[in-house]
């Protein structure tokens, strides 16, 4: 197959699912071997990226997703929803941040982390869809777990939680509080 009509191809199938469409699909419906996918969609971004235009394709873990360039989200936005935009809190942030650092983290153990109910909090993250329902705990009562979405690695312009920055280095001095020695 000719490499125009693959990215054809390809362009068409994401731009038609409306979601990260993993690579075995891709591999599946293509016939083609994934290093000459992910060569040819590397290809097809560089061409988005360096080309004048308003989409591009987005590594979100074991897939791709066509969505709009983030600099245009004024503008899109208004088109499809007319509530107010998503504001999200430094408590919900905080919460966010523990929870993609530490998946399958429960309510209790983001409580502890906090200091503080995170009742409320969790359930407007999980309203935005930023965290899922991740299973449940071995500990006593068996507690919900959390962990963050494609929906969170989409928004935060990641493709898997590995990319995260590194957590700054911390100590404990003699009065027991963290010190932390460098932030990054």
């Amino acid at each position: 197959m000719e490499i125009d009509k693959t990215k054809s191809i390809i362009e068409a199938i994401l731009f038609a699912c409306g979601r990260p469409v993993e690579m075995k699909e891709l591999i599946t419906a293509l016939e083609l071997p994934e290093e000459d996918i992910i060569r040819i969609i590397q290809n097809m971004q560089e061409e988005y990226k360096n080309g004048n235009r308003g989409i591009e394709i987005v590594k979100v873990e074991n897939g791709y997703t066509l969505c709009s360039k983030k600099e245009y989200y004024d503008y899109i936005y208004p088109m499809f929803d007319n509530r107010v935009k998503p504001n999200i809190s430094n408590a919900a942030m905080e919460t966010l941040a523990i929870i993609a650092y530490n998946p399958k983290i429960t309510r209790a153990e983001i409580e502890a982390i906090r200091g503080v109910n995170s009742d409320a909090t969790i359930y407007k993250l999980l309203e935005y869809n930023l965290i899922e329902d991740a299973g449940k705990s071995d500990l006593p009562g068996k507690p919900t777990t959390y962990k963050t979405t494609q929906e969170f690695l989409k928004t935060f312009g990641i493709s898997n939680l590995d990319e995260l920055p590194e957590l700054p280095k911390y100590k404990i001095d003699e009065n027991e509080q963290i010190v932390i020695d460098d932030i990054i």
